[in-house]
């Protein structure tokens, strides 16, 4: 990738554990500018139509493979997919979670992404807050908002998964939202008693009304998009079917059959496979 990359984030289930053995590292590489990432104008082009591009690394490592995911995303798309004039959660849902800055290119880079990671916690806190009760905890908060974020990817992570969520960086958690709350765009007050710290927030019922629509077409629209980028995903990635099998059966419970006259056609395959998902309700 060479002088267009510019920094490197890290996220995911590896990230959470501190461990990769039998997973696959989630990796997202901030470039500059596509076309001076890619050799080929049409992988540039197909980046910014819909970023971002994903990838996959597999490394030797101390007589192991280590697998990676690496998705390519410019730093403007970066700062647009966190800014609270974007609609869709894919961006700002994700990095409002823990990330690791594990490599940038200069200081400037380093101050401007930090920046953003923290402006991707301001939008996901805006968009959930109305959606909860006038008062809740910093747990219910993130509860009901990695909930919604996920259910917008064709996620249909169980309670308990996203309650391990929350739980593996709660103390992390508690001090972004305090840290967040006096930059919202609303009021939120502090409540402190003997069951511990909540908050209280009057939210007026026209506002909560088009945040629960905002959230209804979010879901429509991420399934859409979800697909159209797992058949990206057919392209970049070695055993791109195979991934896709893997990540609708991660996300929604479902296992999928290709048969093989299929596999040599990816986009048929694509196309067959969310008809059946349709068809056995992953969409709702």
């Amino acid at each position: 990738w060479g002088d267009a990359a510019q920094a490197i984030l890290f996220y995911g289930s590896c990230l959470r554990t501190g461990e990769d053995r039998g997973g696959l590292v989630d990796l997202y590489l901030i470039v500059d500018r596509y076309h001076r990432a890619y050799s080929s104008p049409l992988w540039a082009s197909l980046n910014k139509l819909l970023p971002p591009n994903v990838f996959y690394l597999e490394i030797p490592f101390e007589g192991r493979a280590v697998r990676a995911k690496y998705a390519v995303l410019s730093l403007t798309d970066l700062e647009q997919g966190v800014s609270p004039a974007w609609f869709h959660s894919y961006i700002w849902g994700r990095f409002a979670q823990p990330t690791a800055l594990v490599y940038t290119r200069r200081p400037a880079v380093t101050d401007r992404v930090c920046t953003l990671l923290g402006r991707a916690v301001l939008t996901f806190l805006a968009r959930v807050i109305p959606r909860l009760p006038e008062e809740f905890s910093t747990e219910e908060l993130w509860l009901r908002g990695l909930t919604l974020s996920y259910r917008t990817e064709l996620r249909a992570e169980r309670p308990e998964k996203m309650g391990a969520l929350f739980h593996s960086a709660a103390d992390h958690y508690a001090r972004i939202t305090a840290a967040a709350l006096p930059a919202l765009p609303f009021p939120v007050e502090i409540i402190t008693g003997p069951d511990g710290r909540f908050y209280r927030t009057r939210i007026p019922a026209a506002r909560r009304i088009r945040c629960r629509l905002a959230w209804k077409v979010r879901s429509l629209q991420g399934k859409i998009l979800t697909l159209l980028r797992l058949l990206k995903g057919a392209f970049t990635f070695t055993g791109g079917l195979d991934y896709i099998l893997w990540k609708i059966e991660r996300h929604t419970g479902l296992r999928v059959e290709v048969p093989p006259r299929l596999r040599r056609h990816p986009i048929l395959a694509v196309c067959v496979l969310g008809y059946r998902l349709y068809r056995r309700g992953a969409f709702r």
